[in-house]
C-alpha cells in the first residue's frame, strides 16, 4: 500500500505545489526538485526498473537540465523552472520526454501569451491588494512558467510505468 501511495501521490503532489508556489511567489523551491529526484529513486528501485534503464532516465534528465539552463541563461526561464523540468525529466525518461516537452511548450505558450493580454487591461484595485496578484499583473515581472510544467507533467504521469506498476500491479 506504502508503493501505491509513493506512486500515485508523491510525483502529483509536489507538482501541485511547484505549480502553487510558481504562481504565488514566482519561485519554486530547490526542495521540490530534490524530492523528485529521491522519489524517482526509491520508486524506481522499489518496482524493480533496471539499473540501466534508471541511466538513461538519469541522462534524459541531464539532458533536459543542460538545455533548460541555457534557456535560464537566457533569461527565458527560471532557475527553478530549469531544475523542475529535469527532476520532472527523471521520472519520464525518454519514453516520455517528447510528450512532457510538447505540452510543457504549449501550455506555457499559452499560459504566457494569456499573461500577457491580462497585462493590457488594468487591474481591479480589489485584486491588486492581493501581492502574488499585483506581482503577476506587474509588466516587468516573470511568467510562472512552473504552471505549464506541471500541468504538462500531470497530463503525462499515468502513463508511465510508475502509474502501471501502482494501478496494475505489474
Amino acid at each position: 500500500m506504502s508503493l501505491q501511495i509513493l506512486l500515485l501521490g508523491l510525483f502529483p503532489a509536489v507538482m501541485a505545489l511547484a505549480a502553487a508556489s510558481d504562481l504565488l511567489t514566482m519561485t519554486i523551491s530547490n526542495r521540490l526538485s530534490i524530492v523528485l529526484a529521491l522519489g524517482f529513486f526509491l520508486a524506481a528501485v522499489w518496482i524493480g526498473m533496471p539499473a540501466a534503464e534508471i541511466g538513461w532516465h538519469m541522462v534524459a534528465a541531464l539532458a533536459v537540465l543542460a538545455a533548460a539552463f541555457g534557456c535560464f541563461f537566457f533569461g527565458w526561464i527560471g532557475g527553478g523552472d530549469a531544475k523542475l523540468a529535469a527532476a520532472t525529466a527523471l521520472w519520464f525518461g525518454f519514453s516520455h520526454l517528447m510528450d512532457y516537452l510538447l505540452l510543457a511548450a504549449v501550455f506555457g505558450g499559452a499560459l504566457t501569451l494569456l499573461i500577457l493580454v491580462l497585462r493590457q487591461w488594468p487591474l481591479p484595485s480589489i485584486f491588486a491588494r492581493q501581492p502574488w496578484i499585483a506581482r503577476l499583473h506587474a509588466m516587468n515581472s516573470g511568467v510562472p512558467y512552473g504552471i505549464a510544467l506541471a500541468i504538462a507533467a500531470l497530463m503525462v504521469y499515468p502513463e508511465t510505468v510508475f502509474i502501471r506498476t501502482a494501478a496494475l500491479g505489474y
